[in-house]
């Protein structure tokens, strides 16, 4: 009975551990906010548009031409695999339909060093195709299809490419 007591027996705390312990709690913090600051600083900028004031003053006209080519009617159909990226561009009915020129502008939601545009080529089969493996993970294509100078179709897609390079379900 008398070890346990001995064993259980409550120590003195010194100053010298309450100044251990505040080292060590403030150390911690500063130490996170440290690194948390190194992160912030050395990724994305959170610039998302250079001037928001005249994005702002931009807006209702971009809303509306937006509408203009949404009443169009065509659709597309997005897929990647491991050579690149296809789209199928349809009409209203959900026929093929014919463009002159499909650009993807590639990126990704945070960070620039992965963006680029990827121009679609028609295919025999009337799937329009470009080469180019896209890394795994998440990515934003504005596609912009054209024809005879006409804007047909322009919309942002967002997605999820898998490590096989296919597209997340």
């Amino acid at each position: 009975m008398q070890m346990i007591r001995a064993i259980f027996q409550p120590k003195e705390f010194t100053g010298k551990h309450m100044l251990a312990t505040m080292v060590l709690f403030f150390g911690v913090i500063i130490t996170v906010n440290l690194v948390m600051a190194r992160f912030a600083i050395t990724t994305w900028s959170g610039l998302v548009v250079p001037n928001t004031y005249v994005a702002s003053q931009e807006f209702n006209a971009r809303a509306e031409a937006s509408r203009a080519i949404a009443a169009k009617g065509f659709q597309i159909d997005l897929s990647t695999d491991k050579d690149g990226m296809a789209i199928m561009f349809t009409d209203r009915a959900g026929q093929p339909a014919l463009a002159d020129s499909i650009i993807a502008q590639m990126r990704r939601p945070v960070g620039t060093h992965q963006d680029r545009e990827m121009v679609l080529t028609r295919e025999s089969d009337g799937v329009y195709r470009a080469a180019g493996e896209l890394a795994e993970g998440e990515w934003i294509a504005t596609v912009t299809a054209t024809r005879n100078g006409e804007l047909l179709y322009k919309r942002g897609h967002r997605f999820h490419v898998r490590a096989d390079g296919s597209l997340r379900p």
